[in-house]
């Protein structure tokens, strides 16, 4: 045989590639060491919410020792860090900080049908939560009950039984409301919100609620659907026993006849003998009118 064969040296591309793998290598080690020095200051510092972490390389100095959250690279003038910094921020970090910040929840008394859009958000509603409530509203829509607004698909069951102590929606007054405040009433459209405020008048107010069911064709299923909706502040007394005959005659539980005979008889009656059952014993009243009379508010005579 002849000469050995000769000993086969590594290419320049083989040297380049181990070189690269070594510094790859030395590499990820560093990324590694960093990123923990980073979770380790971060997790000693959970107490300073705004605290902004930043890696940044620097130049080593002659005689520098490194530091704990550091990385010197071999054979390298630089050195890598995490470092905390509380500088101020940007208009623009400043505004991604406020929109993302969680909002302060109130409770507090509201009235749906009239809260404003930001008192909404003060409740808890997001602005276009807010605003789908308000444009509910600007169309026509109102709130009757405080489970009418538990049904608006903005109104989660959570905030619902949160709120619902607090929802306060006024009671229509029948003695003050008029007929735009009235339309508000379940079953209640232009000619009953009419017939009863011409009922009211006629009456010098309602005594009770319950006279409602006096007005025709307001029955009971019709009281009874808005009952929980109204209140009755106490009218003006009913003045029986001075009014004129033609003003006693307006009244739906005197008639002209009627009118007439209680003039005559308090003419010629003392006061304390004036009162409805009296008039109903000397047959000037009827049994059906002295039975609605009686449930009215009337002045005593004098």
């Amino acid at each position: 045989m002849g000469e050995g064969k000769k000993k086969q040296q590594p290419t320049s591309s083989f040297v380049a590639g181990a070189i690269a793998l070594v510094f790859l290598i030395i590499g990820y080690e560093v990324a590694l060491f960093v990123h923990k020095a980073a979770v380790l200051r971060i997790a000693a510092n959970r107490d300073h919410p705004d605290t902004v972490y930043i890696y940044e390389r620097f130049p080593v100095k002659s005689g520098m020792t490194e530091e704990a959250d550091s990385a010197v690279m071999p054979g390298s003038d630089r050195a890598s860090r995490v470092v905390r910094k509380n500088a101020p921020h940007s208009p623009a970090v400043e505004a991604v900080r406020e929109k993302l910040a969680p909002r302060r929840v109130e409770s507090f008394r509201f009235n749906p049908n009239t809260v404003s859009v930001e008192d909404l958000q003060r409740l808890g509603f997001s602005l276009k939560q807010a605003q789908s409530i308000e444009n509910y509203r600007l169309k026509g829509g109102r709130f009757r009950r405080p489970e009418d607004f538990a049904k608006s698909f903005v109104v989660s069951d959570s905030v619902f039984a949160r709120l619902q102590p607090y929802i306060d929606i006024p009671r229509v007054d029948i003695n003050k409301a008029d007929s735009a405040a009235l339309l508000a009433l379940p079953g209640i459209g232009p000619y009953f919100a009419g017939k009863i405020v011409e009922y009211r008048e006629r009456l010098g107010g309602y005594s009770s609620a319950e006279q409602l069911m006096e007005i025709y064709h307001f029955d009971r299923e019709k009281y009874d659907g808005l009952k929980d909706l109204i209140t009755c502040s106490v009218p003006a007394p009913f003045a029986l026993w001075t009014l004129p005959e033609a003003d006693l005659a307006r009244h739906p539980h005197i008639s002209r006849s009627e009118a007439h005979g209680i003039v005559l008889y308090r003419q010629h009656n003392p006061p304390e003998a004036c009162t409805v059952e009296a008039l109903r014993k000397a047959g000037v009243l009827s049994e059906e009118h002295a039975s609605a009379l009686s449930r009215c508010l009337l002045a005593p005579a004098q």
